[in-house]
């Protein structure tokens, strides 16, 4: 059984400015890299140790990686870096102030399409593949993968009821400890515990 560790990124510029945030990227806050090295090393007291590191193209994603892989005591583990864990792309809603998003998870599967964005079966989808692909390579017994908000929720969603989940907290660098069963891979998840992924635990700030 192999392990994933999803996590989300630190605090940016623009979840402090609450402005909407997809493909367009801003930088850490202060308050993002102290919540990166907390969680780095909660971890670190649980005896983690990841064999393989990965996060999505966005630099806010490759900071938080990196300051985790750190208080780990592993800031030389090499990573890559993968467009499949990017965060829903909100189309023209990119950069704008958050009153203007979809909170509803029901209503956001589609709302974003209005404005050439994607909707969260899509992301969901690609979410599915890319972590399944990156579990079935070797030596990813034990995978690190920071990602976003909205495309870890849709991961979350392909496996279970998420609600519960998000109700309980799910603010920046919260991480989803998941199980992959190898044997069961070509399973595809039906939102109701069918499939290769198992949510293990949460761990919060």
């Amino acid at each position: 059984m192999k392990t994933l560790y999803l996590m989300r990124h630190g605090e940016t510029m623009f979840n402090a400015q609450h402005r909407i945030q997809g493909w367009c990227d801003s930088p850490l806050t202060a308050r993002g890299i102290e919540q990166a090295r907390a969680m780095g090393a909660r971890l670190r007291e649980r005896g983690v140790h990841v064999d393989r590191a990965v996060c999505s193209t966005t630099e806010r994603a490759a900071d938080t990686l990196e300051l985790i892989l750190d208080e780990l005591g592993q800031p030389d583990l090499p990573y890559a870096r993968s467009k499949g864990l990017r965060e829903m792309f909100y189309g023209s809603l990119e950069a704008q102030q958050d009153f203007l998003a979809e909170n509803d998870p029901e209503a956001c599967r589609t709302y974003y399409l209005q404005f050439g964005g994607e909707s969260s079966d899509t992301v969901r989808d690609r979410m599915v593949k890319t972590l399944t692909n990156i579990m079935l390579e070797p030596g990813s017994d034990s995978v690190l993968a920071v990602g976003h908000g909205g495309a870890n929720f849709n991961f979350l969603r392909a496996i279970q009821d998420p609600m519960p989940i998000l109700n309980a907290g799910w603010d920046n660098c919260t991480t989803c400890v998941y199980t992959f069963d190898e044997s069961r891979a070509s399973e595809v998840p039906d939102g109701h515990g069918a499939g290769p992924w198992r949510l293990l635990n949460v761990v919060r700030l």
